[in-house]
């Protein structure tokens, strides 16, 4: 019998009988492990057999290694010897580290999870399951999640001694907060400053963080959100390298595509374009003439046919002859086959045409180049004109032919597929514009840079200006698409990271676009174009072109000029332009400051400057460059007139707030910072963006910043304590300059809809501040406008709260206005006499008490005090009763002696009416005869009309008392009924 395990060290099977020794086993059956270290940092080498249970025949247990021992990397440790030897041909090694550099699954021992910020929705959207929105591996790197959920992506490593993990990334969309730490045993972060990662910009950065000895835990982070409803770009990660792990036993074959064709490698090199290799490989194979490959290969695929996408056309530079030529040419890489049976062949050039003419400001010389005119001359094109007498070179760049790049501009291709920059154009010239031309693939970015040193503006940006522009760029542009082609710009300032501005996705008719500069600064101005954010092989949409037929960008430092302006003689002889608030007279040729109450709003290319009135409720500053708000306002209202006073608002210098949102599972924050007024016009709030743009604390200041009266950011808060919890990104202006302040809803344009918030208080109407941006978007061609409607509230004292209308949570509810509803105790109106009413006492002990007290509810502060109670002298009660009995007693007594006396002269008028009636009955015809023709004594010798006239009670009491006769009779006119002279009785 014979076991399978039977053998000799030589080779040779060994019988084995009841009193056999025990064999030695092959080397090729067990291997060498060390146990763990003790406690004094010793180990021991033991013999592992491959086949479980198999434990006689092993090698003795020796003495290990010392814990800290390693090796170099491109070495490994032969356990056998205990010495390091350098790796073989085709394989490598880090030494004292591992590297994950292929993604064709997510290696073993990373944690993959993506998780909800907040399973709560404050606005009722659905909460999006985010079990799927992890990391995704692609082959060569790993990819992040586009949504807004939280994915990270997490590996635990326990380091034997101090080492580092390093890794490559790309990462050029800013709307995702890409940030990478470790934590410790503790679970506490260790390296805090390089935890958020900076937007790239030439394909993938190299990040590399040290690692203390122990255990930690490796975390890359990214949560996305979308801004105007952009879906963002991915974050991209790739070769990921730890040192410090502990010994390498054995080294790494090379993954196909790359070679290592030494000994002793610490990684492993691409094939070049058009070879390929295996696992393992020492070299890189050639690919056969019919077939080709791409770098890092591990096949060469067929050549196809050529076609009309796999060539494109240019111009030639100007000859001596001022005639330029049309080419065509193979797109590069060239991966098709133009001699196969139906390929397309590249067409002959063109005949020589006249080169268009030179850019304005540029004249031809005499080897038909196109030179710059100098300074004080302005050129359409053709020749250089010195300018008048009285005018000045309008200095900037305008580009609207395009025979050769201009040499401020450079063009490239990055690639969609690793993110390397090629070595070929991008962008081809073609006469009146510039167009993309065809990439290696359809997924490839054309990039195409402009690059201005700085700007020398007419006047210096005043600091409580209005805007700070100091330039503006403006380019004309067309896209041709028949899939989800984009078009980015961006602006990069002294050579920093270029940041996303505008975004242009599928087709778009010819149009122009304007970026208002406010640094004046080395700026670059990147255009990229993709034709498709999906690989596959071949050139399908090379015919989905991008073209730029103009691009001007003003107050160029050592620019051209393509015309003079008007600008006032000085003294000296030489010219300049109206300082600020001045106007040109053109009649006199001098400046002319603006009238009081106006403004003049900086120097428009090609038009004549003007004063225009400021808004209700501002004033123009010393200077006229802009109008402001004193932090005063007046109201008039019905029957009395109301001051503001918001100057503690002014005080506070910026307010912060804003609503917190949880949308497809990420919450975050629309964070709105507000100086409402300020003196003459400074603007104290400001955004950062301490996120894609962070400057670590030895570098000074921090990352893009935004200053305006209103302006706004996106927060999203981080769940790990520690510096820099809260991530904030993207800051916008919402508001340059105050338009003005007033009650109505509407101004200049601008509309504060009232329903977006209640009335609070009818009486009081809510005093509104008008804005104006100035930076423009795809959807605001005329820029960005707000309103803040500040309301009197005496329950919030302070600062108060800011709120965003209910409808239109991101507070706009069509992109361009903002809508900000402020209230505070700090807007209500100043207190006047109108504001508090007297409480008058009861008379007690012959004192009155007055008291004053505010009306409620109290919709004012400061201004004017409660005056003091007052006390006055009074009589009581008693007084007064017994005063007005007396007086009772004396009128009752009065009317009835005059009751008394008016009946007594009424019985003696019925007398004498009676015997008048007996004497004219006697008698018809004839007068009654007279008893005397002398006036009985006593009687009046007038006679008075006592009922033909109304008179009054005191007069009538006169009249009888005068008719009274001495013998007690009254004297009464009659009038007869036949007419005739009055008779007296």
């Amino acid at each position: 019998m014979f076991r399978a395990t039977g053998w000799a060290r030589g080779g040779d099977p060994a019988p084995r009988g009841p009193g056999s020794p025990v064999r030695s086993l092959f080397q090729s059956e067990y291997h060498y492990e060390y146990t763990a270290c003790d406690s004094a940092g010793s180990r021991w080498r033991v013999a592992v057999p491959h086949t479980p249970g198999l434990c006689t025949g092993l090698p003795d247990p020796v003495k290990g290694t010392e814990c800290s021992f390693s090796c170099k990397a491109g070495e490994f440790l032969d356990m056998k010897a205990q010495s390091c030897k350098p790796c073989a041909e085709g394989t490598y090694s880090l030494g004292t580290g591992v590297r994950f550099d292929e993604w064709d699954e997510v290696p073993h021992g990373f944690a993959n999870v993506a998780t909800n910020l907040e399973v709560d929705d404050s606005f009722g959207d659905t909460v999006e399951n985010c079990t799927a929105s992890t990391w995704v591996p692609l082959g060569d790197y790993i990819a992040s999640n586009t949504d807004e959920c939280t994915a990270t992506l997490m590996y635990a490593v326990n380091l034997k001694q101090s080492g580092t993990v390093s890794f490559e990334y790309i990462y050029p969309d800013s709307s995702i907060v890409f940030e990478f730490f470790v934590q410790n045993d503790q679970c506490q972060p260790t390296v805090e400053e390089s935890r958020w990662m900076r937007t790239t910009e030439k394909g993938w950065e190299f990040h590399s963080v040290e690692l203390s000895r122990g255990n930690n835990v490796l975390y890359w982070r990214t949560t996305a959100f979308s801004v105007w409803s952009k879906v963002p770009k991915p974050v991209l990660v790739r070769n990921i390298g730890i040192t410090g792990v502990a010994y390498t036993s054995e080294c790494f074959p090379c993954k196909p595509g790359t070679y290592a064709a030494a000994a002793g490698s610490s990684f492993c090199q691409l094939c070049p374009a058009n070879t390929f290799s295996s696992k393992g490989a020492t070299a890189c194979q050639p690919c056969e003439p019919a077939t080709y490959a791409e770098q890092g290969s591990a096949s060469c695929k067929v050549r196809p046919p050529c076609t009309d996408k796999d060539y494109f056309y240019t111009h030639t530079a100007c000859d001596a002859n001022g005639e330029t030529q049309l080419m065509f040419k193979w797109a590069e890489p060239k991966i098709c086959n133009e001699e196969l049976p139906q390929a397309a062949q590249l067409p002959p050039s063109g005949v020589k045409t006249k080169c268009p003419p030179c850019n304005p400001g540029f004249f031809k010389s005499n080897s038909s180049a196109c030179e710059p005119c100098p300074y004080g001359s302005y050129s359409n094109g053709s020749g250089c004109v010195r300018c008048p007498a009285g005018t000045e070179p309008v200095l900037g760049l305008e580009y609207k032919w395009w025979n050769v790049l201009p040499p401020n501009m450079e063009t490239t291709v990055l690639s969609g597929i690793n993110f390397e920059y090629k070595g070929m154009a991008g962008w081809e010239v073609a006469g009146d514009y510039i167009y993309t031309a065809a990439g290696a693939s359809d997924n490839d970015f054309m990039i195409l840079t402009l690059v201005v040193p700085g700007f020398s503006p007419p006047q210096p940006a005043l600091e409580d200006g209005d805007s700070k522009e100091v330039a503006r760029i403006t380019f004309v542009f067309e896209t041709i698409c028949s899939v989800s082609c984009e078009l980015y710009f961006m602006v990069g300032v002294n050579s920093r990271t270029n940041t996303p501005v505008e975004t242009w996705t599928g087709p778009k008719g010819k149009q122009s676009y304007t970026y208002v500069v406010e640094k004046n600064a080395t700026m670059s101005f990147t255009w990229a174009f993709q034709r498709t954010p999906y690989h596959e092989a071949g050139r399908r949409y090379t015919s989905d072109v991008a073209k730029l037929y103009s691009v001007n960008v003003t107050n160029v430092l050592g620019g051209v000029a393509s015309f003079c302006r008007r600008c006032a003689p000085e003294p000296g002889g030489a010219c300049a332009p109206c300082p600020p608030g001045h106007a040109l007279d053109h009649a006199t040729g001098a400046c002319q400051p603006c009238p009081p109450g106006t403004y003049l709003r900086g120097h428009p290319p090609g038009s004549t400057p003007t004063c225009q009135p400021c808004g209700p409720g501002t004033h123009s500053n010393q200077v006229r460059s802009l109008c402001y708000n004193n932090c005063s306002f007046s109201l008039a209202l019905p029957g009395r007139t109301l001051h503001y006073d918001f100057s503690a608002l002014a005080a506070s210098t910026a307010f912060a707030s804003g609503p917190s949102f949880t949308s497809k599972g990420l919450k975050y924050f629309h964070h709105f910072n507000v100086s409402l007024c300020g003196n003459r016009g400074r603007k104290a709030a400001s955004c950062t963006d301490n996120v894609t743009d962070a400057r670590l604390p030895d570098e000074g200041g921090a990352g893009r910043v935004v200053t305006s009266h209103v302006c706004q950011a996106i927060v999203v808060p981080s769940d790990v304590v520690g510096y820099r919890a809260v991530v904030s990104s993207q800051p916008v202006s919402l508001a340059d300059r105050v338009v003005g302040v007033t009650t109505s809803p509407t101004l200049d344009g601008i509309t504060a809809p009232p329903e977006l918030f209640p009335p609070a208080n009818p009486e009081l109407p809510d005093i509104i501040f008008f804005y104006r941006s100035s930076e423009v978007t795809q959807s605001c061609s005329g820029g960005r406008a707000t309103t803040i409607r500040l309301r009197c509230d005496p329950l919030l004292p302070g600062t108060g709260s800011l709120a965003v209308p209910s409808k239109c949570p991101e507070g706009t509810c069509d992109g361009c206005t903002f809508h900000l509803l402020w209230a505070t105790a700090e807007g209500c109106p100043r207190c006047s006499a109108g504001h508090f009413r007297a409480i008058v006492g009861a008379c007690q002990g012959g004192l009155q008490r007055t008291t004053y007290v505010w009306r409620e509810p109290r919709l004012c502060r400061g201004g004017q005090r409660l005056p003091p109670p007052r006390v006055r002298s009074c009589r009581s009660a008693d007084f007064w009763l017994k005063a007005g009995v007396s007086v009772g007693t004396c009128v009752a007594v009065l009317l009835a002696a005059l009751a008394t006396y008016f009946w007594k002269k009424n019985q003696k008028l019925e007398y004498k009416y009676s015997k008048l009636v007996m004497n004219a009955a006697a008698k018809e015809s004839e007068l009654p005869a007279p008893d005397s023709c002398a006036i009985m004594e006593g009687e009046d010798a007038e006679d008075e009309l006592i009922f033909a006239t109304k008179k009054s009670l005191l007069g009538k009491i006169k009249a009888f008392t005068s008719k009274r006769t001495p013998d007690g009779f009254d004297s009464v006119p009659l009038k007869p009924s036949s007419g005739g002279t009055d008779l007296e009785l």
